[in-house]
Parts: C-alpha cells; structure tokens; sequence
C-alpha cells in the first residue's frame, strides 16, 4: 500500500475535500499515533515522531493508495501549551469530529504498558455520547516481555472499552494486516 502526506490543516474548513473514508486517530500525545502510520505505511519518515509530548499541533492528513485517509489528530493530555491554545484545539477537533462526514470510524490508541487514564475514559464516553464508531488500538506491544502479556493487555482493553480491540507494534509488522483489512473494508 502507497502512502503520502497530503496536507496539514488546523480546522474543518481547511480539511481536503474528499470522498475517500476518513479515519482520525486519538490518543493521548506519545502513545504512538505518528509511529502508527509510519508502522502501517512501511515507511519510517512518512509521520513525524517525537519524544516530546504535543509536538502534533494541526490536523494532519495521509492517503493510502486511494483506498483511505489517515487523519493524525493533536493527542490530548500532557502539551507544554496554554489554556487557550488547548481551549481552541478542543473546539477546532470537536467541530472537525461531530462534522467531517467523511468520517467512517474513529481509533483510539492504549499504551499496553499502562493502565488506561482518566483522559482515555473521557475521550471514549465524548465519543459514545455522540454515538461515532470506534476501534482501539493498544500500542507498544512490543515493549511488552511476553505474548502472554500482550494478550492480557488487549484483553484488559477490550473488557474496558468493548468492540474492535487489535495490537500494534511498531517495531515489527505482524499485527499490520488485521487492521489494514479493517480500514480498506470501511
């Protein structure tokens, strides 16, 4: 699958029009979005990562061969930013996730190596309460010492949040397939 960035934008009005499914991506800032991306596009570069939480400030947009977009989105939590610049994020997402009617299902990302956080929880009762599909995708799975825990962790998720549960890791792509199945299947 061919991937490309196709443009950064900071609200609904400069997203790109489209009529390709749209899968936005949240998660806490360092959980391992932009790693995500670069995992299942096969390229190393494609997403910026950073070790430095809420380096991710816009909305940022990646086909896959046409198939679908990819929409990275700023992780919420933890960003040496203002009040009012975080303000403004979370009326800009808000008003991008309630209207963006290419939107097909959104991802919410889980560090397997924690717990899940009081702003995971948050996020996903904002997201039931306006009734948006969701998947979640538990990240680092490979920093985990063994399958027994990547599969407690994933277990752990899923008898939290429900629904479509899949690892990831970002070190090796054996757990590409099952979710780009999903996704080219929206």
């Amino acid at each position: 699958m061919q991937a490309k960035f196709v443009i950064s934008a900071e609200k609904l009005s400069q997203c790109p029009a489209s009529n390709l499914p749209e899968i936005p991506l949240l998660g806490r800032s360092n959980v391992g979005k932009s790693s995500f991306i670069n995992g299942i596009a096969n390229q190393k570069k494609l997403a910026k990562t950073s070790n430095t939480p809420g380096k991710t400030r816009l909305i940022n947009y990646f086909n896959f061969s046409d198939k679908f977009m990819i929409a990275d989105l700023p992780g919420y939590g933890y960003a040496k930013i203002s009040a009012q610049t975080q303000n403004q994020w979370q009326k800009n997402l808000e008003e991008y996730l309630l209207n963006r009617e290419q939107i097909k299902c959104l991802v919410q990302f889980i560090d397997s190596r924690h717990e899940i956080q009081k702003n995971d929880y948050q996020m996903r009762e904002w997201v039931i309460a306006h009734n948006l599909p969701i998947i979640t995708v538990v990240t680092k799975v490979d920093k985990i010492s063994s399958h027994n825990k990547v599969i407690q962790a994933v277990s752990y998720v899923k008898r939290e949040f429900g629904g479509e549960v899949f690892p990831f890791s970002a070190e090796t792509s054996r757990y590409n397939d099952p979710i780009l199945k999903f996704f080219s299947e929206l």
